[in-house]
């Protein structure tokens, strides 16, 4: 008997492609339970045409967002991106 796989997002975290939910249920199941009140706070309260972005900040590992802060950080300082 097949398993039907949720759907999934890739995200690239430190040149590594992760794979993170692409679901209300599966971004809010992966959190801290502690933090499912807040989410579904922030998702009730979100407009259609920004979901997808909050989703997508909520479902990114920690690690993804070091590295995001750490090339805004490098972006504003050199005014440049590197690659």
């Amino acid at each position: 008997m097949a398993t039907e796989q949720a759907p999934v997002w890739t995200a690239w975290v430190d040149g590594e492609p992760v794979e993170v939910p692409a679901t209300i249920a599966g971004i809010r199941e992966q959190l801290d339970p502690g933090r499912r009140a807040e989410f579904d706070r922030v998702i009730a309260g979100t407009p259609g045409e920004d979901l997808h972005r909050v989703l997508a900040m909520w479902a990114l590992p920690d690690g993804a967002w070091t590295q995001i802060n750490a090339d805004f950080d490098r972006i504003e300082a050199t005014g440049t991106a590197s690659t």
